[in-house]
């Protein structure tokens, strides 16, 4: 059916598809820690923030040994999206008086959290089967996604003010089962790997670990996981720490974070031939600093341009070091093992990292951030010194250990860029 049309009208079903797959994710995500601490869950938010980094640690086994063997990708999308849609959309049911049912809520999200985060790869893999042109074809369909994220933030933030309030996962879930209707409608992908044996360790990537003997190659992999601790903070906390220094409309403000992605991934290949890979690694890890310190000065007196400069930083952040990484992932591993090692550093990155991560900002806090305005902004200051520090003491044994050949890394183009993307696990 697809090979019946053109380019182009192929190019809208699929963004249409990539649209709505992070307009789920956008919706629910950056608000619902505002959402708990607004009833009574408070010390449970970080909680909420795990069920991500667990289903992209159990969502390959999901893919491999059933996804990609025996179903078509968008039949297996449909049914993912709605099962995943109906249990957020069913959530806030749960959640009783003084944070009572909280731990069926956050049971709820994980139950969504393992149908969402396989669709992540099936969206790419139907992507993909089905553009001629990827290399220009695919940065054109996947921004589409950030526009997803950015949109549903604005609707529920902006247009709704429901940044405290359940709407939020409403909105997400009942658009998740949009998205697996129209899922049905996608052009035919049957399973890639009918036929072909797959064993656990093709999943986990674990031939890549012959990599790990480049020093190097193993400083980037500890740093990236290391560096993914204190990102857990911002993903789980930002959005809390805005509304707690009285700026309207949370989520909405952290959307100008993804709008800053979208701008630095398209000028990620002029910084490519000026900087090449070490220094561009080194821009996004300084950006981290610079974001969490930003954070910190702004807190006590709640200095919104400061916060504010902190969430554009974000495009510098993660492109430049994320984006870049999956770059030099790509560089250093063989054909053999290339789609192998971009698994590895998701599951070291947003698996195990982020996952970690969460764990220790949500104990932090519960530690730290305590009482009521004035008295709980100056706390807040003292929670952001902890992934300032993190970061830049990671920073720095990074720039003394990592040592690149810059041979090769100076030509990268909007093709090299567009391949990363399609790793891309976070927003």
């Amino acid at each position: 059916m697809s090979s019946q049309q053109s380019p182009l009208a192929i190019g809208i079903r699929l963004s249409i598809m990539m649209f709505l797959e992070f307009f789920v994710w956008g919706a629910w995500y950056v608000t619902v820690g505002n959402y708990m601490d607004a009833n009574g869950m408070g010390n449970a938010i970080y909680w909420a923030y795990t069920v991500g980094p667990i289903a992209a640690i159990i969502s390959p086994f999901i893919l491999g040994m059933i996804a990609d063997r025996f179903f078509a990708s968008e039949r297996v999308l449909a049914v993912l999206m709605i099962l995943g849609g109906a249990a957020l959309y069913y959530a806030p049911n749960v959640v009783g008086e003084n944070g009572a049912g909280s731990g069926t809520f956050i049971l709820l999200l994980l139950l969504h959290m393992l149908c969402y985060m396989p669709t992540l790869g099936l969206t790419n893999s139907i992507a993909f089967s089905h553009l001629k042109n990827q290399e220009v074809w695919f940065p054109l369909v996947r921004v589409f996604g950030t526009l997803g994220w950015i949109v549903a933030n604005i609707i529920v933030s902006k247009v709704l003010g429901a940044d405290k309030t359940a709407t939020p996962l409403l909105v997400a879930g009942g658009a998740g089962v949009i998205m697996g209707i129209y899922s049905l409608t996608l052009p035919h992908t049957p399973p890639a790997a009918k036929g072909k044996k797959i064993t656990v360790r093709d999943i986990l990537g674990l031939d890549s670990l012959a990599l790990l003997k480049d020093r190097s190659f193993l400083v980037f992999i500890v740093s990236s996981l290391l560096i993914c601790i204190p990102l857990a903070a911002y993903y789980a906390y930002a959005p809390v720490f805005v509304a707690d220094a009285g700026i309207a409309n949370p989520a909405f403000k952290m959307s100008f974070g993804q709008m800053s992605e979208v701008l630095f991934m398209v000028l990620m290949p002029l910084f490519f031939k000026s900087l090449g890979v070490k220094r561009m690694l080194l821009f996004g890890m300084f950006a981290w600093v610079v974001r969490y310190a930003l954070f910190a000065a702004g807190a006590s007196d709640g200095v919104a341009w400061m916060i504010i400069a902190g969430i554009l930083l974000h495009g510098i952040c993660y492109d430049f070091f994320f984006v870049t990484g999956q770059i030099y992932v790509d560089q250093k591993a063989g054909p053999d093992i290339r789609a192998q090692a971009q698994g590895f550093l998701v599951l070291a990155t947003q698996g195990v990292g982020m996952l970690v991560g969460a764990l220790i900002s949500g104990n932090l806090i519960n530690a730290i951030v305590t009482g009521e305005g004035a008295a709980k902004l100056e706390t807040w200051k003292d929670f952001w010194i902890y992934p300032t520090v993190a970061a830049f003491v990671i920073m720095v044994v990074f720039m003394i250990l990592f040592k690149d050949d810059p041979k090769g890394a100076q030509d990268v183009s909007e093709e090299d860029v567009a391949k990363a993307a399609s790793t891309e696990e976070m927003v």
